[in-house]
């Protein structure tokens, strides 16, 4: 068995219990090619079904070919659906995902419908896992191990739930009691299920060790930060901070290293240095094992800057607002705050004479210098700015080393949709290409790669701990906790570096910063409005490009919940929208996001129509 685990091993033909399509047709229908449970009654079948449960982490079910649609790291409905990224590539391309963009999506987008059946088909393989352990008479599973793989299955059903609560906030809660043969497979989705989420999450605590033998299956210390996470979203401040406080003093890793920041921000996406002292729970993604692609991180096939060492295809592409984001005052900090301005709204390719007032952010105001509307040959040197070092291991900029790939050519690597930025983070390093890349599904050339995607890391925990402390007033230590993070990055040895031979990546890197590097400590939070807005902030340049911008703007608003003032996420992604169409945007012109709707992604059309009238449509869909 790989160490890794969660992903599919020999046992793999054992597992695909559940290979159909909608939340009903899972508990209705005997999949295809599925065993019995008597036949799968021993350690061995029930190791299979765990591992097989585990498999459905990164969102990929290979029965419907669903990859990017329902990848595990949200690129499309965490990043592209708030400021964080484009859609990127061409209108004509994947089009279903450009209302998830500029906010037209309606219930029967396909990209929703996917979402939805793979993580109600990965719910009821956990389920498959609980109800397995009754059948099983002989011997071969003892109490303890029983207790441990319902613990793991809890967790799983906990992780599967919420990604589902977090797109579409009142979704039909599913246990193993739930089945056609017991008659109740039409389950309402009434209310937030936050309580039964972190139900399972405080069972799975009660039943997992502190360690594992293998670094991919969850320990206590995972069903603890998961817990934390719930409590957060469900604006259970001083909960979460009880936990989170355990985490960080105490929590270790699955293979029991204690739980740090590395001292290179940029390990956390090269797969030869994952499942670090930074990763809580990360998903595991493997290549070169035999499976055509089906284990490695699929949802990202698309994400690769055009023009490169693939051919293909030139999706997410950091956006403008995400850039900016990264300017920097004299004192190393960012520029917080917002202005209003008046902004030439646009429809289509023609230029309105009405105008739009937003609320834009200052970094926003003046773009940081780019090569959009340069060509390959035309002259260009990187802006000179004051930039937080983030910036460069989140974003690829023409005439910054792409890793070890060369300098990165910005606007010419793009593909269609037109945007001097390409994404990065999920890019692997020329010299491990052979090791941490393969073939996606046989057909995408080097877009199938090893890195992992961490759902949680030690960062999170420091970032979540500072919500709760702001929340509470005490600003001094939210501070305390931001500068953590911060003062990580004050290490040059952790920047970007020049090429030795910009002709010859392969020969290395200088020690010469490659752009104006520059990034201080908060001395005070002279406010608790300040303070938050410094750890929402913070959050965004630790996290940009990883699918979690739109679901945090979403837990701060106030329509659910959050702290922030009416209005807040629709007045971010607004403003987002306003300053992106000073210049031309195919996708975002004349369009907006709408309060009271757009937090929230539509329940899938087919799912309202399979669970005869049980399943309630979120407001104004």
């Amino acid at each position: 068995m790989k160490n890794s685990y969660g992903k599919f091993i020999a046992l793999g033909s054992l597992v695909a219990l559940t290979l159909t399509y909608s939340c009903k047709k899972l508990l209705t229908q005997a999949p295809v090619g599925s065993l019995s449970g008597t036949v799968l009654a021993n350690k061995a079948g029930l190791d299979g079904l765990l591992i097989g449960a585990y498999s459905m982490l990164d969102g990929y079910t290979n029965t419907s070919g669903t990859e990017w649609e329902s990848g595990i790291d949200n690129w499309i409905y965490g990043g592209v659906g708030a400021d964080d990224a484009f859609k990127g590539s061409n209108t004509t391309d994947q089009p279903t995902a450009v209302p998830i963009e500029n906010h037209s999506i309606d219930p029967s987008n396909e990209y929703i419908a996917e979402k939805w059946a793979a993580f109600y088909n990965a719910v009821q393989r956990s389920n498959d896992v609980i109800r397995e352990l009754p059948l099983i008479k002989d011997g071969s599973v003892s109490s303890d191990y029983a207790k441990e793989v319902t613990a793991e299955a809890k967790f799983l059903r906990g992780v599967f739930h919420f990604e589902l609560a977090k797109m579409f906030r009142n979704v039909p809660f599913v246990d193993e009691s739930v089945t056609y043969a017991a008659g109740n497979f039409n389950v309402p989705n009434a209310a937030p299920i936050w309580d039964k989420i972190e139900a399972d999450f405080t069972a799975a605590m009660a039943g997992l060790p502190k360690t594992q033998g293998q670094v991919g299956r969850a320990n206590y210390w995972a069903a603890e930060a998961f817990l934390a996470k719930a409590y957060l979203w469900d604006h259970q401040y001083a909960k979460a901070k009880t936990a989170l406080d355990d985490l960080i003093t105490n929590g270790v890793t699955s293979g029991g290293a204690k739980y740090a920041l590395n001292a290179n921000y940029e390990d956390n996406y090269n797969a030869a240095t994952k499942n670090s002292a930074e990763s809580v729970f990360a998903v595991q993604m493997t290549v070169n094992d035999g499976s055509n692609g089906a284990n490695d991180n699929a949802g990202e096939a698309l994400n690769f800057a055009a023009g490169t060492y693939t051919s293909c295809c030139g999706f997410y592409q950091p956006s403008y607002t995400l850039a900016n984001a990264f300017k920097v005052d004299d004192n190393g900090l960012p520029m917080l705050g917002s202005t209003s301005m008046t902004v030439a709204d646009y429809t289509g390719d023609n230029k309105t004479t009405t105008n739009v007032t937003a609320n834009i952010p200052n970094s926003s105001i003046t773009n940081l210098g780019n090569d959009h509307n340069l060509g390959a040959s035309d002259a260009f040197t990187p802006p000179k700015d004051a930039l937080d070092p983030r910036i460069d291991w989140t974003l690829g900029r023409r005439g910054i080393p792409y890793l070890d790939w060369g300098l990165c050519g910005g606007e010419q690597w793009s593909r269609g949709d037109l945007c001097p930025y390409n994404p990065i983070k999920n890019t692997f390093y020329h010299s491990q290409q052979a090791s941490t890349s393969d073939n996606n599904g046989g057909w995408a050339t080097n877009q199938g790669t090893a890195d992992n995607y961490n759902m949680i890391t030690f960062a999170d925990l420091l970032l979540w701990r500072a919500e709760c402390e702001v929340e509470t007033n005490d600003l001094a230590s939210a501070m305390a906790d931001v500068n953590k993070i911060r003062i990580r990055m004050q290490n040059p040895a952790g920047w970007v570096h020049t090429y030795v031979d910009n002709t010859n990546p392969s020969a290395g890197f200088t020690t010469t910063a490659a752009a104006n590097y520059k990034i201080g400590v908060y001395t005070t939070f002279p406010s608790q409005s300040y303070a938050r807005e410094a750890v929402h902030m913070e959050e965004q340049l630790e996290f940009g490009m990883e699918g979690h911008r739109f679901f945090d703007l979403q837990r701060w608003d106030p329509i659910y919940g959050g702290p922030e003032a009416s209005g807040y996420m629709a007045g971010v992604i607004n403003g987002h929208i306003a300053a992106v169409t000073r210049i031309i945007n195919p996708v975002l012109d004349g369009h907006t996001f709408t309060a009271g709707k757009n937090e929230l992604y539509p329940i899938p059309l087919e799912q309202i129509s399979l669970e005869n009238g049980q399943l309630k449509q979120n407001p104004k869909y």
